[in-house]
């Protein structure tokens, strides 16, 4: 059996929701009022930041598993539900603790539950809008906010905090108007 036929054996369809991909993808999702509960619990410290650290990398794995698995109509809705409860319940809780200005926090909220809330409403009409490589770098961004308020030499330092959670802010406004772009031309392409 060559590598291409075992591959498309191991393949799942669109609609599977039992998957390795959505395996990790819950475990993030899990993982969230963990994390969450270990920011207000210890604060700024080297193990809060090697967890976050995982828990935003194993947002590759998945997709990784299911570029190489298939991917599937339940994957591309609960992985950016999981990318959001992570980074929203820590950008949350390190804003209570002052750690972190609101106003950026309620930009990012805002735009970042809005766009799951909209990409679920096109979803349900039947039109996708996949992800940009930008809305990448803006998880990015913001997993790097969550990152600076968390790594001990940096948390005292809220001039890095502000300019990376300000960032992140700029890039999630940015990414959410290429978001509705790309689904207004994606209704008229399916002429809903």
């Amino acid at each position: 059996m060559s590598d291409t036929d075992a591959r498309r054996q191991t393949t799942f369809g669109p609609s599977a929701l039992a998957t390795p991909a959505n395996a990790v993808t819950m475990a993030r999702l899990l993982a969230a009022p963990v994390f969450v509960l270990m920011i207000i619990v210890w604060g700024a410290t080297w193990f809060n930041l090697v967890v976050g650290f995982i828990v935003a990398a194993s947002d590759g794995l998945d997709g990784y598993i299911a570029r190489r698995q298939g991917t599937t109509r339940s994957g591309a809705f609960l992985d950016p539900l999981a990318d959001k409860a992570v980074v929203l319940g820590a950008l949350i809780t390190l804003a209570t603790k002052g750690d972190l200005p609101w106003w950026p926090v309620v930009l990012i909220s805002i735009r970042e539950v809005g766009m799951q809330l909209y990409r679920s409403w096109a979803g349900r009409r039947g039109v996708s809008i996949p992800a940009r490589n930008s809305a990448k770098l803006k998880t990015f961004v913001q997993d790097l906010a969550v990152g600076a308020c968390l790594a001990p030499p940096l948390a005292h330092h809220l001039r890095v905090a502000l300019v990376v959670v300000w960032a992140a802010a700029a890039l999630t406004i940015v990414t959410g108007g290429q978001y509705l772009a790309d689904g207004r031309r994606a209704f008229k392409e399916a002429g809903a």
